[in-house]
């Protein structure tokens, strides 16, 4: 008996252990992992690599916290895992959509050799790539490791936010079957964390080299441009039996070679959305393989005629060739129709033969046509279609809809249906109503009648309403309310309009919600609250206004709000009771008051943006003990005192910004136990004390530090540690105006992505380090405002690789030759230096460049016509010593194209005042013209002013100061709607001013004018009372201080740009640094106009400064003047005005200068407001004027003979125009004032002589 009862315990533990094997061999095959008890425990050093893996993943929105991963228990029964049963080797590893997250690839999952299936797939590892704010994401796939995992037959890390260079150990995987590294970014109504990759492959072949036995290849999204002409030999040579090739989206740039049709294998091609695949014809070997299932060749050139015979695959599943508009023909032949799933030919030139016999198409389930092929015809002859089916419609050719419609309205199996370009306005309501069986509807750039809103209400059934950028008639029709089975509602640019009515709030079975850039009005209704079921709500620039609805409160089962609209009042305190709520985004909408303390209920939240509001008051405590909080930011808003410490946050706060508030005091010492931080930003406060930069080091997820613009003093030291104490540190750092004096040393190993050492006192030269140690990670360096003095670097080339998008050395005091990234940089500024020369070649590293400054140095030289190859918006070459012709390509060619781009560039901004340019100005100016600032003041500019210049319709600043223009006044830019500023002082203008009112219709002349300065010239004849009449723009009080004059396009990375301006302002030289609309200025001195001043001018009532100095103005001075009630500067001296000072001056309160000497007014002059506060100075010259500040006899006495002319002193005033370059160029506005010498006022005091 002993025996038997051995023999059974061996039978069954044997019968055991092959279950157990079954079950590890069904995981490896790619089924559900499945965990039989085996014999024995995994390995322990596998389990602790295991372990260390989930320690580096944050659960916050995960849809799981891998419960079962527990120490002390077997790793082969843990979720996710599969052992060999023999071994006890972790050989799959399968966290596929777990909705993980971390900062990277933990190192420990390499030590895991034994790995035959890894699939990581729809998690997130984006760490530093969510949290930057900079224009270069930090790398997050490990260089080195993957080699190790060399049984790995299936490795997939599609769709997890990886950033880099696939890692060459891949390429060493020689057992691979399949790989997946795609990264599509899907748009629509998302709300988890973005989880595509962007990763690049820098060498194809090598990548395959290896991988013979590679069946399935998914490189969807990863950037294969480096690949050439060769990606086709690649794969042909090095991957023979592929059976999947998936390459959509990779850049690819060379043609499709025949030699592809070697890889017979081939089941699914997929190379759609290659734009830059030259034109050419279908690949037509495609056709003969005979295990094609899946052939997608959307939107890559193609062109010709479609081959007419037939696919000979028999199991053809999949036909795209959509948005290949120059591929002609008729729809391709099938050999086995009834297989076929999908057919997309929207976007191409097919037309259809004649029908063919019906019901060929049994299986079809999703059509998309356009074009000749949309006929009731074509769509019969398909026959009974697939259940249920989908179908898509370009209809914009079509004036007869009542054939589709009714065609659509019989098939009760069409259940998907988008419509695009579809004018309704020719449809009777009755036919849209009769698409009864449908469940989503989509309409894309449609005209949408009132009548075809309240026909859509009646489709009972419908569970998805799409409306994009639709022309509509009405607001969202009542009868929408029927809709009572509706789930998903997206309303995408302006496609809706008026307000949002209340019988949304029937739409009860609601889950989510899109309106983004809706052009609803009013308030958001109380009624939203009744939508219970909703899950998901986004409204971005819905349009909607007034405070927020409290019911919103009661929408208890949401997981997502975003909303960015323009509201008043205060975030409602009902928001707590949203305790689902995972992701709260209420950034840009316009709240003010403190932050609600119900907040503390939302215990489920990951993210917190509050950001771009109003708020004041401290962060209430709360918020920093939501438990599994990851993202907060609170950037932008009004927040004051201390930061609290951060002893109770949860641990994987892994996003932190408090940015441009009003925080004080130290930064919290417990910053540095925020183990899980990736981003810390907390520049632009009032912070004080001393930092320690390395004391971020002990951070060892951290990958941006911003600190900048505080009244911080960091410090690079370690005391008595070595400086290999820790091993890394941020690859981002902001430390601008931080009182540093030297270059941070502990940088030097650290691969740096983004520095900003701006605003400090750091002198001698910049460290080598910058470009040979981070000649391929740095992509923005700016160390401008320092004290560099200069850069060792022989051959005068950066050898930055094209990363670099952003490089500042200006404000320094850099000499010799400005030096040039080998890769053209995005922006460039190398003003304000003391350079001397620059390459010969230097407009050869400017390809790509878009904001190039060179001014304020010591330059000299012609400017070579290949600048023109550049695709510049700015170029600033002010103050300088160029001299020579202005190259007429800069302003003749409209625009230039970047084909890395794909976008086409216009010249924005071009300064190049104070050089010694001669010539004429380039003439031929069309009306592609783009620029909105032109400023060639102080040069040697000669002719006339191009009369083209009228084709610039989006100019805001012309300056043609101090040249030698011969010409009559430009009556002819009156039209341009944008023009705020006009210069053309100091050159030889001659004739009248008042044309500007002839030959025009308009009530109003140069609408936006603020400045006109035609100071110094040899203008005469009258001021026509017209002329002021006509000036609306100057017309308006303001109350408040004004917007800066803007023009708005621009790159959204540039800080501001400088362009000064010299008008005269108060007698004294200052420099005016922004320029408001509020600001106004007339400066007509020093010419020959005669006549009396008008009495219209006092209709401008906005202006600050009138000038009209230096004439042979004669009458009274206007009493109309008094009305101008914001004057600052008033100067009339050097006239021959007569009469007594009117009393209504007395009413100008802001007056500060006044100047009416060297004229004959006589009487007293007057005592009240700001005339008592005027010197002597300002009435001089004038005989006839008494009592004070005059130091004659009282009034009524005789007065003494003498000149009743002196000279009178002026000054000069530079007026500083910025240009803000945020999402548009502009000016900035404000006045910081800079004294210095008095006494140039132009030609002075010999051209008041000559009047």
């Amino acid at each position: 008996m002993a025996s038997i009862g051995w023999v059974l315990l061996l039978f069954l533990a044997q019968l055991h252990t092959l279950l157990s094997t079954s079950g590890a061999h069904h995981a490896a095959a790619g089924g559900n992992l499945t965990h039989l008890p085996a014999p024995f425990l995994c390995h322990l050093d596998q389990a602790k690599a295991l372990l260390q893996l989930k320690s580096s993943f944050y659960f916050g929105r995960s849809t799981t916290t891998l419960p079962s991963w527990q120490d002390g228990t077997d790793c082969c029964l843990w979720e996710g895992v599969g052992c060999d049963s023999l071994s006890g080797n972790v050989t799959v590893l399968d966290l596929n959509s777990r909705g993980l997250s971390s900062y990277s690839l933990d190192p420990s999952l390499f030590s895991i050799t034994s790995l035959r299936r890894l699939d990581l797939s729809m998690n997130d590892f984006s760490g530093g790539r969510l949290a930057s704010t900079s224009t270069v994401w930090s790398d997050n796939i490990p260089e080195t490791g993957f080699e190790k995992l060399a049984l790995l037959t299936h490795l997939n890390l599609s769709n997890s936010a990886l950033i880099g260079l696939v890692p060459i150990g891949i390429g060493k995987l020689v057992d691979l079957v399949t790989l997946d590294l795609s990264g599509y970014c899907h748009n629509g109504l998302t709300y988890s964390i973005d989880t595509c990759n962007s990763l690049a492959v820098p060498d194809f072949n090598t990548l395959l080299a290896n991988l013979s036995n590679l069946r399935e290849l998914y490189l969807d999204e990863v950037d294969l441009s480096s690949t050439g002409e060769e990606w086709c030999t690649s794969l042909a040579t090095s991957v023979p039996r592929l059976q999947v090739l998936s390459l959509a989206g990779c850049s690819l740039s060379g043609s499709i070679h025949k030699i592809l049709s070697g890889i017979q294998s081939l089941t699914v091609i997929n190379l759609q959305q290659n734009f830059d695949i030259p034109a050419g014809p279908f690949p037509d070997f495609f056709m003969d393989f005979i295990n094609l299932t899946q052939l997608q060749l959307s939107n890559i050139n193609l062109e010709g005629w479609f081959p007419s015979r037939t696919f000979r695959s028999k199991n053809l599943r999949v036909l795209e060739l959509s948005r290949n508009p120059d591929l002609s023909g008729h729809v391709p032949n099938f050999s086995n129709a009834s297989c076929l799933e999908t057919l997309r030919l929207d976007g191409t030139n097919f037309s259809s033969l004649k029908p063919r016999s019906p019901s060929s198409f049994k299986s079809l389930k999703e059509l998309s046509l356009d074009g000749n092929l949309v006929s009731v015809d074509f769509l019969s002859s398909l026959g009974r279609l697939g259940s249920p089916f989908q179908l898509d419609l370009v209809l914009e050719s079509l004036s007869e809809l009542r054939p589709i419609f009714s065609w659509i309205g019989d098939h009760t199996n069409l259940t998907s249906l988008t419509l695009v370009r579809c004018n309704f306005s020719v449809t009777k309501p009755s036919l849209v109503s009769n698409f009864r069986f449908l469940r989503s509807l989509s309409m894309v750039e449609c005209n949408l009648p009132r009548s075809i809103l309240s026909a859509i209400g009646n489709l009972m059934d419908l569970q998805t309403l799409d409306v994009d950028t639709c022309a509509t008639h009405g607001s969202l029709s009542s009868s929408f309310s029927n809709l009572k089975n509706l789930r998903n509602i997206y309303i995408n640019f302006g496609a809706l309009s008026g307000p949002l009515t209340a019988a949304i709030g029937n739409l009860t079975n609601l889950r989510n919600m899109l309106i983004n850039g809706g052009g609803f009005s009013g308030p958001m209704p109380a009624a939203i609250g009744n939508l219970t079921n909703l899950r998901n709500m986004l409204i971005v620039d819905g349009g909607f206004s007034g405070p927020m609805p409290a019911e919103i409160g009661r929408l208890t089962n949401l997981k997502t709000l975003q909303i960015h609209d323009a509201y008043i009042g205060t975030i409602p305190y009902a928001i707590g009771q949203l305790k689902q709520l995972t992701w709260l985004d209420l950034a840009g909408c316009n709240f003010s008051g403190s932050i609600p303390s119900s907040i503390i209920n939302l215990t489920q939240l990951t993210k917190l943006d509050l950001s771009f509001n109003s708020l004041n008051g401290e962060i209430p405590t709360s918020v920093y003990t939501l438990p599994v909080l990851h993202d907060l930011d609170l950037s932008w808003n009004q927040l004051y005192g201390p930061i609290r410490e951060f002893d109770k946050v949860p641990s994987w706060l892994g996003y932190l910004d408090l940015s441009q508030n009003q925080f004080s005091g130290l930064i919290p010492k417990t910053i540095v136990q925020l183990t899980s931080l990736v981003y810390l930003d907390v520049s632009s406060n009032n912070l004080t004390g001393l930092v320690e930069l390395t004391s971020f080091w002990r951070l060892k997820n951290l990958v941006a530090l911003h600190i900048s613009d505080n009244k911080l003093r960091v410090v690079d030291r370690e005391g008595n540690k070595p400086l290999s104490t820790y091993l890394s540190g941020p690859t981002e750092l902001g430390l601008a105006s931080c009182s540093m004096t030297q270059f941070p040393r502990s940088l030097t190993r650290i691969q740096i992505s983004y520095l900003d050492l701006s605003r400090n006192k750091i002198s001698g030269a910049v460290p080598k380090q910058v470009w040979e140690k981070w000649r391929s990670s740095l992509g923005y360096l700016n160390l401008s405002h320092n004290m560099f003095t200069n850069i060792q670097l022989a051959s005068g080339v950066f050898p930055f690789n094209n990363l670099l998008d952003t490089l500042d050395l200006s404000s320094n005091r850099l000499k010799g030759r400005i030096p040039m990234p080998k890769s053209s940089a995005t922006y460039l500024d190398y003003s304000s230096n003391r350079f001397s020369c620059v390459l010969p070649n230097f407009t050869l590293f400017l390809r790509y460049t878009s904001y190039l400054s060179m001014s304020n140095n010591s330059l000299n030289g012609h400017i070579s016509y290949s600048i023109c190859n550049s695709i510049l918006e700015v170029l600033d070459l002010s103050h300088n010593n160029f001299s020579g012709p202005i190259p007429s390509c800069l302003i003749e060619n409209g625009y230039r194209y970047c084909q890395k781009c794909g976008i086409q560039f216009f010249l924005c901004v071009l300064n190049l005042r104070e050089n010694h340019f001669e010539g004429t100005f380039p003439s031929k100016i069309t009306s592609g013209c783009s620029l909105k600032m032109l400023d060639l003041h102080n040069n040697k500019i000669e002719g006339q002013l191009p009369r083209g210049l009228s084709n610039c319709t989006n100019l805001e600043i012309l300056d043609f100061g101090s040249n030698q223009i011969v010409d009559t006044f430009p009556s002819w830019l009156r039209g341009l709607p944008e023009l705020s500023v006009i210069i053309l002082g100091s050159n030889h203008f001659y004739g009248t001013i008042g044309d500007i009112v002839g030959n025009t219709k308009s009530d109003e002349c140069f609408p936006s004018l603020r400045i006109i300065d035609l100071a110094s010239n040899d203008f005469s004849g009258y001021l026509r009372p017209e002329w002021f009449k006509r000036l609306k723009s100057m017309m308006t009080k303001f109350n408040t201080t004004g917007q800066t004059i803007s023009v708005d396009r621009f790159l959204d990375f540039v800080g501001f740009y400088q362009d000064p301006i010299e008008i005269t302002y108060k007698g004294s030289q200052m420099t005016l640094g922004k320029i408001l609309t509020t600001f106004t200025a007339i400066d007509f001195s020093n010419n020959r106009l005669e006549g009396t001043i008008p009495e219209s001018i006092g209709r401008l009532v906005s202006l600050r400064v009138l000038n009209m100095s230096n004439n042979a103005f004669t009458g009274k001075i206007p009493a109309e003047l008094g009305s101008m009630t914001d004057l600052e500067s008033l100067d009339l001296s050097c006239n021959q005005l007569s009469g007594e000072i009117p009393q209504e001056l007395t009413d100008l309160t802001f007056l500060d200068v006044l100047n009416l000497s060297n004229n004959h007014l006589v009487g007293e002059i007057p005592q009240a407001n700001q005339f008592s506060t005027f010197n002597s100075s300002s009435f001089e010259g004038n005989a006839g004027l008494c009592g004070p500040p005059l130091s004659k006899l009282p009034c009524g006495a005789t007065p003494n003979a003498g000149n009743i002319y002196k000279s009178s002193r002026h000054a000069d005033v530079a007026l500083f125009l910025f240009v803000g370059l945020g999402f548009g160029v502009g000016f900035a506005a404000a006045i910081v004032a800079k004294w210095g010498r008095v006494g140039r006022w132009f030609t002075a005091t010999a051209r008041a002589w000559r009047t």
